[in-house]
C-alpha cells in the first residue's frame, strides 16, 4: 500500500473530521466519495425536477 506524508496542519484538519474510532483511511475515503459525487453532479448539471 502506498504511503503518503502529511503536513501537521493536514493531520490536525483530519483529526477535526474524525469521529471516535474512525481511521484516517475511513475519513479520506469518505472525502473522496463526496468529491466524486460532487464532480458527477456538476457534470450532469442542475437537477431540473424541482
Amino acid at each position: 500500500m502506498p504511503q503518503i506524508a502529511l503536513s501537521e496542519e493536514t493531520v490536525r484538519r483530519l483529526d477535526g473530521l474524525r469521529t471516535e474510532g474512525e481511521s484516517y483511511d475511513d475519513v479520506v475515503s469518505e472525502l473522496v466519495s463526496i468529491y466524486e459525487a460532487e464532480e458527477r453532479s456538476m457534470a450532469t448539471g442542475p437537477d431540473e425536477s424541482g
